[in-house]
């Protein structure tokens, strides 16, 4: 039913806002976001964003932020947690913003199984770049926050996602979407924000093959 309660796994970046944004228009009521941080940087595993950034986003959107803050050990069970808190406050779903990567969707499922929660995946199955039209056309206002220089160069650090820049993206060879790891996004503004997060660019870093862009 359409109105069941959900929980949002969440990286900060386009893929789980466009699910979050799919959920909303079909009329399932959200109980928060959840979002894993390492417990060794204090940011997110794969954006790379701080805690404090994930919070105003949270904020913004008006649902409380659930941290599964973690390890490489532990990190399943660390997810399968902060699910049970989200089931507490009534979920009974958990969404994902997974595209059509099988392992991702059996992952997605064994941890739903685990805590007796359904796996919903607005975006499955769907144009890789026909969703990324869709993100930008909706009127989200995301910034590229790492990059993987096997594919990028690091001038694409801190550009804003419109269709002109997805024309760059490609004309690399890279994946449109950013799906193998290309390029991962910090999304700022959109229909289900009700204020713009705001940032201050610090700089860029490279380290181990990616760029990242530092920001505050």
């Amino acid at each position: 039913m359409a109105d069941e309660k959900f929980v949002m796994s969440f990286s900060g970046g386009k893929d789980s806002i466009l699910a979050l944004n799919r959920m909303l228009e079909k009329g399932y009521k959200p109980v928060a976001l959840l979002t894993t941080i390492s417990e060794e940087h204090g940011k997110s595993w794969t954006h790379n964003l701080e805690h404090k950034m994930l919070k105003q986003v949270s904020d913004s959107i008006g649902l409380p932020l659930l941290v599964s803050e973690c390890g490489v050990e532990g990190y399943e069970e660390s997810f399968e947690r902060a699910l049970i808190k989200a089931k507490n406050m009534g979920a009974t779903i958990c969404a994902y913003g997974d595209i059509d990567i099988e392992s991702h969707k059996k992952w997605d499922s064994d941890r739903c199984d685990a805590v007796g929660m359904k796996v919903e995946l607005p975006l499955w199955q769907e144009s890789r770049e026909e969703l990324v039209y869709e993100f930008i056309d909706s009127g989200f206002c995301s910034v590229i926050t790492k990059v993987n220089l096997k594919h990028l160069g690091e001038e694409f650090l801190g550009k804003k996602l419109t269709r002109e820049l997805v024309k760059k993206i490609k004309e690399t060879g890279s994946d449109p979407c950013g799906e193998h790891g290309e390029y991962h996004t910090f999304v700022v503004d959109g229909p289900v924000f009700r204020t713009p997060v705001e940032y201050e660019v610090k700089g860029n870093v490279i380290k181990d093959g990616y760029g990242y862009l530092e920001i505050k």
